[in-house]
């Protein structure tokens, strides 16, 4: 295949679609050539007074696989990098992977364990230990951490590669450094104890996003606790009885008449005989429980905020595997928390204290990455100061929060679909400081010292640290930074920040801000508003001009896609077909519950009774562009890859047509020819356009203009029905066959006419359609574009078609328009007859004579007629046509002429005279309502006249059909 792939014409392509030998050799052929290298349409260099468009990858974890997710994220990236590169903007789409701090060092570790050591055993010393095992992720990462961005190139993201980066890079971990340094001298980074989510296993703290919530089953122990002066008692419901240990208050709602007598009182803490307040706060929900709840801030989010409201002392009672410590009674000691769980209810039962057990469902935090259930936990950690109030080390004037929602309601910074403008500023006027630090060996070490006394020294590295602390022995934090304090940074890491220069060619001024950020709106907050909030915070410009926020891929029964409910599709799988044997294997591997294997068994035989088909990366990326409605998840269902590949082969099939009946032929490409046909006035010397091809020249235009409008408002769904739609119902199912009549039937000028109509409109397809189907676009425009006179080295790098309105030929269209309904008309007559297509019956016509004689020949082949005969007397026709069927389009009748059952045809007759007559009705209805006609626009109301008229014609015409049957 190679040996042809560059030589033009009928000869060198195969003669059905097969996607796989395409993308063998155009993937990996756009990346020798470099055509995804910034710059204008692949030179690799920008072109001055060249608009810019940029658009940064989210960066996939290095441990990563491609999902459904990325697949639809990618499609929708690269449809609209190709789409600028072509249009002729500076453009660049950048790489990159996250080096994924958890996720990646639990892939290591678990490694380790299968070889019987941890990560601590790797060295004589902890610092030797941390030393071989970060080499040894490096190792891994080396070997293995590149299969996204190999199953990347599968789908044909044509990213500038040279450019690709890892978030644990050299370069953007000197600018992890540099920004770290600069927050804590501008008083914005501090250390402090507070409330995080901690995982006990990985001994870390983990971010809102590592968490998944589930429900489960539980239960809700009512605990009472007597009153101190040995007046009665309350009764407390919990769910987690083992953190009452370190509870420092208990709550009531302070409009609760039960219970406002007891506020200000005190109750013995059950189990450890320390007196605690009763307190009132509204945030207790009456109705949850008894109303009276426990208040351990050490142990809870809403408790510790409860606790800082009402200054209550805060007693941590877990260490960090989640054990108790000693600030228990000794008996429950070096528990395990769901060990003292057990312990504890059944001490509190033996006491009495146990008032009652009910089964109760809750929402168990979990990490995702272990499964463990999370604990929050008071622990020393790294903070970023969202706010500048109340921080009065804060040098840097407005706060990072502050300059991030004024960059949105600026308008700097645009969402689309706006809604989520509303979800970005919820979130924002709530913000928290963010906790950066996490207990790990993997990732970006903080860049802090600590001497003797245990005073920070934070630095840019160690000598500098040392540097400021001369004489005095210092201590690197173990601690490293959240993932996401890098990738928040990639806006401007990646674009030469902080040695950017003042040239305009600089990428640093070329590319920032990017054009638009592509992404899902589960990281809205953890990464869409951190990179606003540092971009502009550190380089007082926007990220991005706009935020294109898409839905979530689900199955086709709307069901979150998941490995662990085996319901998940991979986008390779549907790229290169699999067995069902394998595709069971995979979708019953790693299940939640074990037990389900059977039904997801079941489920994927019968959606997938043969495994699945291989339809290609441009039937994938065309669903995918298909369903990109703005906002809304996707329910994927791979029967809509079925269609779309077969549209693929539909548009094979077509370019076979043409380039069989252009090749080698004159297709009227010559110079001098091109200002010889305005519209509307044929040239009968060397060329002679028809109306149909004036139709589909002024459709395409149309079509063109619709996508661009969809490429500038992201809404790739209107651009992929509009390419499909002109495609498949227009240009094929019309067009070819209007052109097989007039390349068979027409004279010299009209077969060079409508040859260089059909290669010229195909070639303006193949770049109109490139972004969306990039593989099977490339290969046919290789043989496709020198027919066309228009050769060049590759589409990618082509001109994108702009519309021309001039071109438009309105009376071109309405011609067309005319002869489909004519058309029609004729296959609706031979249904309702019952007459086999294969049975060619003549055509008899009255009214319109110079219409119905023009549009004979074309009428006649497309219609399956054995010929087309135009009578200019109505008594003749009628005479002709005897009791044949008849149909009447705009001023014309028709009848396929056969003998008929009268009654049938009456029959017939009288259901669209019905039908006619109830379409009056309603259009007459609305026009004799004063509020419609005081409320509808002009237009409307004009349309609705022009129905009432049309339909009294037909219906008048049918009417006389009828009088003439029962004459």
């Amino acid at each position: 295949m190679t040996d042809t792939l560059h030589q033009p014409g009928l000869q060198s392509l195969a003669k059905s679609f097969e996607p796989a030998p395409l993308e063998a050799h155009w993937g990996p052929e756009w990346e020798r050539r470099g055509y995804g290298a910034a710059g204008f349409r692949g030179t690799g260099a920008p072109q001055a007074g060249a608009p810019s468009f940029a658009i940064q990858l989210p960066p996939p974890n290095v441990t990563g696989t491609l999902h459904m997710g990325h697949a639809f994220n990618q499609t929708i990236m690269d449809s609209l990098t190709r789409y600028h590169r072509m249009a002729g903007a500076n453009t660049v789409w950048v790489p990159g992977t996250d080096h994924a701090g958890i996720a990646t060092q639990i892939v290591v570790e678990r490694q380790l364990q299968a070889q019987g050591i941890s990560r601590h055993d790797m060295g004589p010393t902890p610092a030797e230990a941390r030393k071989n095992f970060v080499a040894k992720v490096w190792e891994w990462k080396e070997q293995s951490g590149n299969t996204i961005t190999t199953q990347m190139r599968r789908m044909g993201d044509s990213v500038d590669w040279g450019r690709e980066y890892f978030t644990m890079d050299e370069k953007l971990s000197t600018v992890v450094t540099e920004t770290f340094v600069r927050l804590y001298e501008q008083g914005l980074i501090y250390r402090g104890k507070r409330l995080v989510n901690w995982d006990p296993v990985l001994k870390t703290a983990v971010s809102d996003l590592e968490v998944e919530s589930e429900e489960e089953e539980g239960f809700l122990w009512h605990i009472r606790y007597p009153l101190s002066d040995g007046s009665g008692s309350v009764v407390v419901a919990t769910t987690r009885p083992e953190t009452m240990l370190g509870d420092t208050a208990v709550m009531v709602h302070p409009e609760d008449e039960r219970y406002t007598a007891l506020i200000g009182k005190t109750v013995k803490l059950p189990l450890c005989e320390r007196d605690i307040p009763v307190i009132a706060d509204a945030y207790v929900d009456r109705e949850f429980g008894t109303g009276v709840v426990k208040v351990t801030p050490a142990h809870d989010t809403n408790d510790y905020a409860v606790g800082q409201r009402h200054k209550l002392p805060i007693i941590g009672v877990l260490t960090l595997d989640a054990a108790i410590n000693d600030n228990a009674p000794a008996k429950y000691r070096g528990m395990d928390r769901f060990v003292a769980r057990k312990a504890v209810v059944a001490d509190l039962e033996a006491a009495g204290l146990l008032v009652e057990t009910k089964k109760h469902k809750l929402m168990v935090p979990r990490c995702a990455r272990t499964g463990q259930v999370i604990e929050p936990m008071l622990t020393d950690q790294w903070f970023v100061a969202m706010q500048s109030k109340g921080n009065e080390k804060n040098t840097s004037g407005t706060s990072i929060a502050d300059k991030a929602i004024a960059a949105v309601q600026s308008g700097e910074v645009t969402f689309v679909p706006e809604n989520w403008v509303n979800t970005y500023n919820q979130w924002m006027n709530n913000i928290q400081d963010w906790c950066i630090s996490r207990q790990l060996w993997w990732g970006h070490q903080i860049p802090a010292w600590y001497d003797e006394a245990g005073n920070v020294i934070v630095a840019r590295n160690e000598a500098e640290a040392q540097a400021k602390a001369p004489g005095r022995t210092l201590t690197r934090d173990p601690d490293v930074l959240d993932t996401w304090y890098s990738s928040a940074l990639v806006p401007f890491s990646t674009m030469g920040w902080p040695n950017q220069t003042d040239s305009s060619t600089d990428d640093y001024n070329l590319y920032l801000p990017s054009s638009v950020l592509v992404t899902g709106y589960d990281i809205i907050f953890f990464w869409v508003a951190r990179m606003i909030m540092m971009t502009t915070h550190f380089t007082g410009r926007v990220p991005f001009r706009h935020v294109y926020i898409h839905g979530l891929v689900r199955d086709a029964q709307g069901h979150k896609m998941s490995k662990s409910e085996g319901n998940v599709l991979d986008p390779v799988d549907l790229i290169d077909g699999i067995a069902l044997a394998p595709l069971l294997e995979k979708r019953t591997t790693g299940l939640r519950k074990p037990e389900t294997a059977p039904k997801v068994r079941k489920q994927t035989e019968k959606e997938f009774p043969d495994g699945i088909p291989a339809y290609g990366a441009d039937a994938l990326r065309f669903t995918f562009a298909a369903l990109a409605s703005l906002g809304r998840s996707i329910n994927f269902d791979s029967k809509r890859c079925e269609g779309y590949r077969n549209f693929c082969n539909k548009l094979w099939n077509a370019t076979r047509f043409t380039l069989m009946n252009c090749e080698g032929h004159d297709c009227g490409l010559q110079e001098h020819t091109k200002a010889e046909c305005a519209v509307g006035q044929p040239f009968h010397g060397y060329l002679s356009f028809s109306q149909a091809d004036r139709w589909i020249s002024s459709v395409l235009q149309k079509v063109e203009a619709e996508v661009a409008r969809g490429f500038a408002e992201y809404r790739l769904d209107n651009v992929a029905n509009a390419i499909y739609d002109f495609v498949w119902n227009e240009f094929c199912d019309w067009y070819l066959e209007i052109a097989k009549v007039q390349i068979q039937t027409g004279d010299a000028a009209q077969q060079r006419a409508t040859r260089r109509t059909l290669i010229r409109t195909l070639e303006a397809i193949l770049r109109l359609a490139h972004p969306v189907i990039p593989f099977i676009t490339e290969e046919l425009w290789q043989k496709v574009a020198p027919v066309a006179g228009l050769p060049g080295e590759s589409v990618s790098i082509a001109r994108y078609p702009e519309s021309q309105p001039n071109k438009i030929d309105e009376a071109a269209i309405a011609h067309v328009v005319k002869l489909k309904a004519l058309v029609d008309a004729c296959r609706t007559l031979r249904g309702e007859m019952s007459v086999s297509p294969a049975t060619r019956l003549p055509l008899y016509a009255v009214g319109d004579a110079d219409f119905m004689r023009a549009a004979g020949p074309v009428l006649q082949a497309l219609a399956k007629l054995s010929e087309v005969r135009v009578f200019e007397d109505e008594a003749a026709w009628a005479a002709a046509a005897q009791a044949a069927p008849v149909a009447v389009v705009g001023e014309a009748r028709l009848c396929l002429f056969m003998e008929i059952d009268v009654a049938a045809e009456k029959t017939r007759l009288g259901k669209e005279a019905a039908r006619l007559e109830g379409e009056i009705g309603k259009a007459t209805a609305k026009l004799s309502n004063e509020a419609f006609v005081a409320k509808a626009p002009p237009a409307v109301i004009d349309q609705e006249k022009k129905r009432v008229a049309d339909f009294s014609a037909t219906l008048s015409k049918v009417r006389e059909q009828l009088a003439r049957l029962s004459a």
